[in-house]
């Protein structure tokens, strides 16, 4: 899922972390100042830094191929099978800026070192598991790893690359890695499938393993900050968003085969609410929240959220659904599936390198509005689709249309939740865009899933080589988040041109004025 990518586009303005002061003992690894003539050592440790972020892109993308076949060899339902994905989001999103906050108080190499090697060990225990619960468990500890590892790397890389060229250059190759990540993820996920769903939870396992042990040795040793108090992790906050956030995805799923208005459903909406309350409060209150709820006050930000929100809610949800009807209902293989996403993934790829000059001359709002355009399109041509319909006239243009929006509108995100921010609040921002990714796609894959669940209930069953009940509303729902969010930002667009014009106009009439008086 694209949504795994981290937030770094504008980060290289970010100040390091102040909680470790020390310099490095290992010399070798002293700040690097120029973008070119990097040491072996230097290239080691970014091949460490890019390796941990490639993997958290490959393996929620191998995953997300493999579902049909987990589902079928262990008979879930859609309503548990997806909770093998958002799982993992929920425990990545819910959990980031603590991971944040752990980076700066445990020092970066600690928390680095740690979170990859649980990530490691529970893709290999995970690999062996039968059982649904121990499964998404895992899964969930898997996610968190991730909340603890993308933050740390980060930080490594700004610490030891200094602005300017050396850390633009180190930055653009990790965002790079982790586009990488989830377009390899596809192709890696349809061949390991095809030996069993087991490969795809097992591969990232040894690979994690081994960048731990030279991480070991590689990512320099800096001293963590003293006196840590436990109030100073905010840990009320972290566990009532995360609470709330799980609660609230498990009465939308459960909500169709239990009823809306059962106590279960009514009773998890409840606590949901009251955990969502707790939070509120605890970041009003807390010395140092995870999230100063005054940055909200910035309509750039609200907007880059709300947007990335939209974005990757709406192509976890899409990708969920088409995952399903390709291989359940179509028969594709989980290969042929993989390489009918993979043109998305290629153009995201591609313009990786090249969209900062895009982003300069026209603008992050604008960049948005087109992407969310194409988002829109791209959904609503697939609504056409028909049994027995060919790749190239009911995927392929969806595809085309779902990169071209990534290429636009994911960077663009990005770089307007940080844009404006100050200094010491970088990392908030940045890490409340990748929250708001995170918790969107776990959102809309709870609604379409319950969309599927109620349309099983009414007594719909899956047709081989028929389209899924429920999933042409599913998509529908999908098509209707998109538009809301495209005109959201036309509006944005509209709003900032007209506040271009009535200052142009301002700047000319006083320019007049002290013409007039001169």
């Amino acid at each position: 899922m694209m949504g795994d990518m981290t937030s770094i586009h504008d980060l290289s303005h970010a100040p390091a972390p102040t909680a470790e002061t020390t310099e490095p003992q290992d010399v070798s690894h002293a700040t690097v100042t120029s973008g070119t003539g990097w040491t072996r050592s230097t290239w080691l440790l970014l091949v460490v830094l890019c390796g941990a972020l490639f993997l958290d892109g490959l393996d929620i993308s191998m995953v997300g191929v493999a579902l049909p076949s987990i589902g079928a060899d262990l008979e879930l339902a859609p309503s548990t099978l997806q909770w093998i994905v958002s799982g993992y989001v929920l425990g990545y999103g819910g959990l980031l800026l603590l991971g944040g906050r752990s980076s700066d108080l445990l020092g970066r190499r600690r928390v680095f070192l740690g979170a990859v090697l649980v990530f490691g060990l529970a893709s290999v225990v995970s690999a062996v598991l039968s059982d649904p619960t121990a499964l998404i468990a895992l899964r969930f500890v898997k996610g968190v790893a991730a909340a603890f590892t993308v933050p740390a790397g980060l930080s490594i890389i700004t610490t030891t690359f200094a602005e300017g060229p050396a850390r633009n250059r180190a930055l653009s190759i990790y965002t790079v890695c982790g586009a990488s990540g989830f377009s390899l993820g596809l192709v890696f996920g349809g061949l390991l499938t095809e030996l069993g769903w087991r490969a795809t939870f097992l591969l990232p396992g040894p690979v994690a393993l081994l960048l731990a042990a030279a991480g070991w040795r590689l990512v320099p040793r800096v001293a963590a900050q003293e006196h840590i108090r436990l109030r100073d992790f905010d840990l009320l906050g972290a566990v009532s968003v995360t609470g709330a956030l799980l609660l609230a995805v498990y009465a939308v799923v459960e909500a169709p085969s239990r009823g809306w208005t059962s106590p279960v459903t009514l009773g998890s909406f409840a606590v949901a609410a009251a955990l969502a309350a707790t939070f509120v409060v605890t970041e009003l209150r807390h010395p140092a929240p995870l999230v100063r709820l005054g940055i909200l006050r910035s309509v750039h930000l609200v907007h880059a959220n709300l947007s990335g929100a939209a974005m990757f809610g709406a192509y976890a949800a899409f990708q969920f659904l088409v995952t399903i009807y390709l291989q359940s209902s179509l028969g594709w293989s989980p290969l042929a599936m993989a390489l009918g996403f993979l043109p998305a993934g290629l153009l995201v790829v591609a313009s990786s390198t090249k969209i900062d000059r895009v982003l300069d001359r026209f603008g992050t709002q604008r960049l948005i509005a087109v992407g969310l355009t194409a988002f829109v399109l791209a959904y609503a041509l697939f609504l056409r689709v028909q049994p027995g319909a060919s790749y190239w006239a009911f995927l392929l243009p969806t595809m085309l249309l779902l990169g071209f929006g990534f290429a636009l509108t994911f960077p663009s995100i990005n770089s307007q939740a940080t844009a404006g921010v100050a200094d010491h609040e970088q990392g908030l921002a940045s890490g409340l865009v990748n929250t708001s990714v995170q918790v969107g796609g776990a959102a809309m894959m709870a609604v379409v899933t319950a969309i599927i669940g109620s349309a099983a209930a009414d007594g719909g069953e899956p047709v081989p080589g028929e389209l899924l009940p429920g999933m042409v509303t599913g998509v529908a729902v999908v098509v209707g988040l998109v538009v809301l969010a495209a005109i959201g930002s036309w509006v944005v667009v509209a709003r900032m041109a007209r506040s271009a014009r009535v200052e142009q106009r301002d700047t000319f009439l006083a320019a007049e004025r002290a013409r007039v008086d001169a």
